[in-house]
């Protein structure tokens, strides 16, 4: 049985989004992030807010 991941949106520096693990969270520098959600379609429908927000750009 694996662990539970955790799902994050985070904000780089060209200003888009990207969804990453927890892991993966731990390996990049970033501006901003939101989360952690328990399942990857929660962080995706927080990224489509937060472009519609304005505070994202698309990729």
């Amino acid at each position: 049985m694996s662990e539970p991941t955790n799902w994050y949106v985070v904000k780089g520096r060209s200003e888009t989004c990207q969804i990453l693990t927890e892991s993966e969270l731990s390996m990049t520098s970033h501006a901003e992030k939101w989360g952690p959600y328990a399942t990857e379609g929660e962080a995706i429908a927080k990224r489509v807010g937060l472009i519609r927000a304005g505070k994202c750009q698309p990729m």
